[in-house]
């Protein structure tokens, strides 16, 4: 594709490296930014640009957040004892819209996956089980996707904690094998995570 501009062409080669977006999608965002007023365009690009200078991670529970610890740990009626593992933080949106869990999160960062060479030194593990072996945890829910990088990553997490008394539980299996948790349907999450089983129960399965 060729471009008139060198500008054009830049701004046009950073925008089909967003997920989804080819080099003629690009170019059409791009030239509706052009169309824009100046400032409407500026306000765009400031608040991405603030975003990624001074969004942090919460030091807790690893979600994403404006201050050191994210509202949901910060809410004094949040239940600190019961810890939803989550992959990340699309995870804890899907969750949170169901209005159904009160207790925290732990988010990952991740699933272990060897194909993509990812391992649990990769991912938010150790703090994790740093959390059960303070003995502050009673309840474990396992919240990963149905698939056999979610299932991995639940059984070594297991592994690593099944010796300190914490009570570990998976949500119930409403939710298609296979199926991440940010496509699942809010009422369908829900009711799996209201209804969740021990762990164990699931390993039999």
């Amino acid at each position: 594709m060729e471009f008139s501009s060198k500008l054009l062409g830049n701004a046009v080669n950073e925008m089909s490296q967003l997920p989804g977006i080819g080099k003629r999608t690009a170019l059409r965002l791009v030239l509706h930014l052009l169309r824009q007023p100046k400032e409407q365009t500026l306000s765009f690009t400031s608040a991405l640009s603030t975003m990624r200078t001074e969004i942090k991670l919460c030091k807790k529970c690893y979600n994403i957040s404006d201050h050191d610890l994210c509202d949901i740990c910060a809410n004094p009626n949040r239940l600190d004892d019961i810890v939803c593992v989550v992959e990340d933080i699309r995870d804890v949106m899907a969750i949170e819209n169901t209005s159904s869990f009160r207790g925290l999160y732990h988010v990952l960062g991740g699933k272990i996956s060897p194909m993509d060479g990812i391992g649990p030194n990769d991912l938010n593990i150790q703090p994790l089980v740093d959390k059960v072996k303070s003995g502050t945890v009673k309840e474990l829910i396992f919240a990963l996707g149905s698939t056999m990088e979610g299932d991995t990553t639940n059984f070594y997490i297991y592994r690593q904690i099944q010796d300190f008394g914490v009570k570990t539980s998976t949500i119930a299996r409403g939710i298609s094998v296979g199926n991440e948790l940010e496509y699942t349907d809010e009422v369908t999450l829900g009711r799996s995570i209201i209804n969740r089983i021990p762990f164990e129960g699931s390993l039999k399965s």
